[in-house]
């Protein structure tokens, strides 16, 4: 059973009635979350069954906050940008939004004053655009040294600044380059989640055992896996590869992984709809982990 955003009792019998409540209650997150969420059984022989102890996290949630300052707020941008934005040969900025986020894509146009937000004809999205000298300008200020993709920084290189409209513009434009993990203590990994992650959650029930395995997962998906290892060193987990897709994807693993996530969103907050995921998921460690 899967789920994009759950502790056994001693009893087999309470353990029973509590997952099947639980198990409903998340289906009904499903329901009411709409495309958020997707179910998939599964049966396992294989499937290692961790019984770490974990400590568990506050029931308690953090006051949601927004980025509260230019620093703060160029991270988020940044990884924003290096999960769904480019920089066009028109010499734009767009940045794709789902249509549950378009709030978002508002947001931080009120915060860089520049740009229009334009729905994208007979698609589920919405596109953020910036197309001015001004508030391009503004952007790079808020993004140098905090972009962590070759892509998103060679495309500010050779089809910004080698404009002659920027010719002028006195920025050392430099990429963040400290793959370390001390180095993302930050709003960037909230700004590349909310643009390229899921929260999920893996109910595998396995033969010959009456309990099943509950695991929750963050995913990540990515062309390269530089910036996946990064996480991981974060995190633990797992990267695997797609060969279908010629790309790779990061998941967390166990409830080890989790805790150290949870740490990480209650305190650098995601911004878009996947904040609501990310409660259900956050309280679906909670249920199991007691």
């Amino acid at each position: 059973m899967l789920l994009y955003a759950g502790k056994t009792s001693v009893s087999s019998f309470k353990y029973s009635i509590k997952l099947y409540d639980i198990v409903k209650k998340l289906k009904q997150w499903s329901q009411s979350a709409g495309n958020a969420f997707i179910f998939k059984s599964e049966t396992s022989e294989t499937i290692r069954d961790n019984t770490e102890k974990i400590k568990n996290i506050s029931i308690h949630l953090p006051t949601h906050l927004r980025p509260l300052n230019d620093e703060q707020f160029g991270h988020y941008l940044a990884g924003l940008i290096d999960g769904d934005g480019h920089f066009s040969c028109q010499q734009q900025l767009v940045i794709v939004f789902s249509s549950p986020d378009v709030q978002l894509a508002y947001y931080i146009k009120s915060i860089i004053g520049f740009g229009n937000v334009r729905k994208v004809k007979d698609k589920n999205a919405y596109l953020y655009i910036i197309s001015n000298r001004e508030g391009i300008i503004k952007v790079l200020h808020l993004i140098n040294k905090k972009l962590r993709t070759d892509n998103k920084f060679n495309q500010v290189v050779n089809r910004i600044l080698i404009d002659s409209k920027y010719k002028d513009l006195n920025i050392n434009w430099k990429k963040n380059t400290e793959l370390r993990p001390e180095n993302l203590n930050n709003h960037w990994l909230a700004g590349f989640c909310d643009a390229d992650a899921s929260f999920q959650i893996k109910i595998v029930n396995k033969i010959n055992r009456p309990r099943p395995e509950v695991r929750l997962k963050l995913q990540i998906d990515q062309k390269s896996k530089d910036l996946l290892l990064l996480i991981k060193d974060i995190f633990g987990g797992y990267i695997g590869y797609r060969e279908s897709q010629n790309s790779y994807y990061y998941e967390s693993t166990d409830f080890g992984s989790a805790k150290k996530v949870i740490k990480y969103f209650d305190k650098y907050h995601l911004q878009s709809s996947k904040y609501r995921s990310y409660l259900k998921w956050r309280k679906a460690y909670i249920n199991y982990s007691k």
